[in-house]
C-alpha cells in the first residue's frame, strides 16, 4: 500500500513538472530557394519535431533532411545528394534557443503575442547564433508558433553551379509552424 502511495505521489509530481513542457510531432517547416530563373526549389516538411517549455520559453526543433519533399522528384534527389545536403551524413536540422521575455507570453489566456527567439540554428554539422522574429498565438488551450526568417545558404558550407547561376536562392526564405 505503502508502495503504491508513494508511486502515486511521485506520478503527480512529475506531471505538474511536465506541464509546462508542451511538445509536437507534427510541426511544419518550409523553405522557399526560388528565382525568377527557377520556382521549382521549394520544400515542406510536416513531421518536425518540437518542443516548448511555457515556464523557461526554451524551444527545439528537430528536422529530418530526408522528410522535406518537393514537387519535382529530381529536385529531391539533388537536395539529400552528397554535393548538396548530403542527408546520409547530415540527417537532421536542428534549432535550439530561447524566447525572450516569456513573462510576457501568457500561455493561459487567448490572445496573439509577438515573440523573439534567440538560438543556434545547425545545418550539416554547422551551428550559427539566429535570431527570429515570430507569433505566438493562444486559442482554447492550444498554442501554436509561427516564424519566418531567411538563411545564408554559404554560412552552412551550401554552395554549387544551381546557386550561381541563380537557379537557387542564395538566401531562402524558410517558415516554421508548430502546434502545441
Amino acid at each position: 500500500m505503502k508502495k503504491t502511495i508513494l508511486f502515486l505521489a511521485l506520478l503527480a509530481a512529475t506531471g505538474s513538472l511536465f506541464a509546462q513542457k508542451k511538445t509536437t510531432t507534427s510541426a511544419t517547416v518550409s523553405f522557399d530557394a526560388t528565382t525568377p530563373k527557377d520556382d521549382l526549389p521549394k520544400a515542406t516538411n510536416n513531421t518536425v519535431i518540437g518542443s516548448l517549455d511555457t515556464k523557461t520559453g526554451a524551444v527545439a526543433f528537430e528536422a529530418a533532411v530526408k522528410n522535406f519533399s518537393f514537387s519535382s522528384p529530381k529536385m529531391q534527389e539533388h537536395f539529400n545528394g552528397a554535393n548538396w545536403m548530403n542527408s546520409d551524413q547530415f540527417p537532421k536540422f536542428t534549432f535550439t534557443g530561447t524566447i525572450e521575455k516569456v513573462k510576457k507570453i501568457k500561455f493561459t489566456k487567448d490572445g496573439t503575442y509577438k515573440a523573439t527567439v534567440n538560438g543556434d540554428l545547425t545545418v550539416k554539422d554547422i551551428t550559427k547564433k539566429t535570431t527570429v522574429n515570430g507569433t505566438i498565438t493562444v486559442a482554447a488551450g492550444k498554442i501554436t508558433v509561427m516564424t519566418n526568417f531567411t538563411i545564408k545558404l554559404a554560412d552552412y558550407g551550401i554552395s554549387g553551379q544551381p546557386i550561381e547561376a541563380g537557379k537557387v536562392s542564395k538566401e531562402p526564405k524558410i517558415s516554421v509552424s508548430a502546434e502545441f
